[in-house]
């Protein structure tokens, strides 16, 4: 029974996903494109990439990478910020821009929990959310 809810719970939260992800696909003027979405979206996951570590995450070569990323630079959705500590790498970091259109997740998120708020009282709160921390700390 738990692995049927699981698998149900992880439906939604991909179908979410898939849906945000390709809701805002316009690929006129400054629009993304799908698969510009998913690198955009591994950048922001990434949490500061280097050129490398994201072209090793979405298994791409390092010329692909570059092209991919040079892409989202030049349409406003992600910058290059050179390292202090060695000045021939760069981290990729996302722009606000990306935050304003694409953090439609957030939105799902944010109701999802608020809902979590209407359904249980306060002790099957805290007690989920120690289940959370397990299942996290469990995670790689």
């Amino acid at each position: 029974m738990l692995e049927k809810e699981f698998e149900k719970l992880y439906v939604k939260f991909r179908n979410n996903y898939c849906k945000s992800l390709f809701s805002n696909v316009n690929e006129e003027n400054d629009g993304l494109t799908p698969t510009e979405s998913y690198c955009v979206e591994a950048i922001y996951l990434l949490n500061r990439p280097t050129v490398h570590q994201f072209a090793n995450y979405v298994h791409i070569s390092q010329p692909n990478a570059t092209y991919r990323i040079s892409n989202l630079i030049n349409k406003g959705y992600i910058r290059k910020v050179l390292s202090t500590e060695d000045r021939r790498e760069y981290f990729l970091e996302v722009t606000d821009k990306f935050s304003e259109k694409y953090g439609i997740n957030d939105n799902y998120n944010s109701n999802f929990i608020k809902e979590i708020y209407d359904i249980f009282n306060q002790d099957e709160i805290d007690q989920m959310e120690q289940m959370m921390k397990k299942i996290n700390d469990t995670i790689n």
